[in-house]
């Protein structure tokens, strides 16, 4: 029996629905999940919480963490930053939660490196037209910033590599069921 719940890495470009998989399975009282919350210097979108979707805050404040040591990953991405507060993940962890974390390729590296057992696993979409149908379908952002995501998910989709697996959100539903194996997979093996 593990000592510590699992640190669970989901990555994915921007607008391949890490979200929608993720609230598929978060619930799922078996897998004994909890969903890490990032820190981010970005403006809340509508219907976002503070707290349950990010904790948003200053550049300075932000900045300020990253000196501190308070982060187990950032990056910054069209002007802002986002990151993981590694106390808050260490304490879910040592209570036996297996943390979920969704965050960006870079992250997933920064994570690696500090947790080298984390669970690594990459959503891809089933093309590049169809994510950029889901980016546009979003109707959040100007047409610079789509054609910045756009840019960017090409370069982390060479990058599914790096990931111990890639799982494809062509059907929300078996995506997320092919995630939930996995995780219960690991939470049976030893290390």
């Amino acid at each position: 029996m593990r000592d510590k719940g699992l640190l669970i890495v989901i990555s994915g470009p921007s607008g391949v629905g890490k979200g929608t998989v993720i609230k598929r399975f978060i619930e799922d009282p078996d897998l004994k999940l909890a969903f890490s919350v990032s820190m981010t210097t970005r403006e809340k979108r509508e219907g976002e919480v503070e707290g349950v979707n990010y904790y948003y805050v200053t550049r300075e404040e932000f900045e300020k963490t990253i000196k501190e040591g308070g982060l187990l990953e950032w990056t910054e991405f069209v002007g802002n930053y986002y990151g993981t507060p590694l106390a808050a993940v260490e304490k879910l962890r040592s209570e036996g939660k297996n943390v979920l974390l969704e965050i960006e390729v870079d992250g997933c590296q920064q994570v690696k490196k500090k947790v080298p057992d984390a669970l690594t696993i990459f959503i891809v979409p089933p093309s590049i037209k169809e994510l950029e149908n889901r980016i546009r379908g979003r109707k959040t952002e100007a047409e610079e910033i789509v054609q910045q995501r756009l840019a960017k998910a090409e370069k982390e989709l060479e990058k599914t590599n790096q990931y111990r697996y890639v799982v494809c959100n062509d059907d929300v539903d078996l995506a997320a069921d092919i995630i939930r194996v996995i995780i219960r997979h690991h939470m049976e093996k030893e290390f």
